[in-house]
């Protein structure tokens, strides 16, 4: 996997956006492999498709590619709000690509997936409507809260411009797939926040009551619940069938 752009790709173009535009989703399009089956090639969406920029021959996952020359962060700017909540509610937003770059020169810093199966209505932040004076005016758009989508769901491909293993990206995304199984997007978001708990806990054996130390933050997100212990013993049992988590003895399990 080459790590530089062919910039002069981009000569012919002089804003700096689509400049960007056409040296990243041609990297992507040559460089990358699909990290859900590993087809060695995506093939790329025709331009201003609203769903996704590329799509897997093989496995027909689609992707959106997002691009930053800062570090990621802990949000990232997308589309409509509305139509990125549809999307999530009819189970059509596309996997995300992350990638990172130098500016200086020109070469991936960064390049991550975050599955489909990990967005849900929570980590969309609606953003503030275009005042009447824009062109939109009115339109209202939306980030992506990547603070609230557990590690497990950011899978580096690229990591500080080291290549991951190609086998250890599948086995990654291979692990969550489970998600996929929840199609209540509110069952999802409670299985998410549970998964979010228990990597802030910071080690891999952890105890059933250090997972209930987050019981006033669960209650206050899900305040519809008024049985907030039961509802995660509910989840890290899903989680140990899944093999997400292993039950070591009463009342202690470890991440598998």
């Amino acid at each position: 996997m080459n790590l530089s752009f062919e910039t002069k790709l981009a000569d012919k173009y002089v804003g700096q956006s689509q400049k960007i535009r056409v040296l990243t989703e041609h990297w992507v399009d040559n460089q990358v492999y699909c990290p859900s089956c590993g087809h060695l090639e995506l093939n790329k969406y025709e331009n201003n498709r609203p769903v996704a920029d590329f799509f897997c021959s093989n496995c027909r996952e689609d992707y959106e590619l997002k691009s930053k020359k800062e570090a990621v962060g802990t949000k990232i700017v997308d589309g409509a709000y509305r139509t990125m909540i549809e999307r999530l509610q009819d189970n059509h937003n596309p996997n995300l690509f992350l990638l990172n770059y130098d500016f200086q020169t020109w070469q991936v810093v960064n390049f991550i997936v975050i599955p489909k199966h990990f967005f849900v209505p929570e980590v969309i932040e609606k953003r503030k409507a275009l005042s009447q004076t824009a062109i939109r005016a009115g339109w209202v758009g939306c980030n992506i809260l990547l603070q609230s989508i557990p590690k497990t769901g950011k899978i580096f491909i690229i990591r500080n411009k080291t290549i991951e293993l190609k086998d250890k990206v599948l086995a990654e995304w291979k692990k969550t797939l489970f998600l996929r199984e929840k199609k209540d997007l509110g069952e999802k978001g409670w299985l998410l926040d549970v998964m979010l708990c228990v990597e802030k806990i910071g080690h891999k054996e952890f105890s059933l009551n250090e997972v209930y130390g987050f019981e006033n933050a669960l209650s206050l997100k899900h305040p519809d619940n008024h049985h907030v212990k039961a509802k995660i013993r509910q989840q890290l049992q899903f989680l140990r069938d899944k093999g997400y988590l292993e039950f070591v003895e009463r009342g202690l399990y470890r991440l598998a």
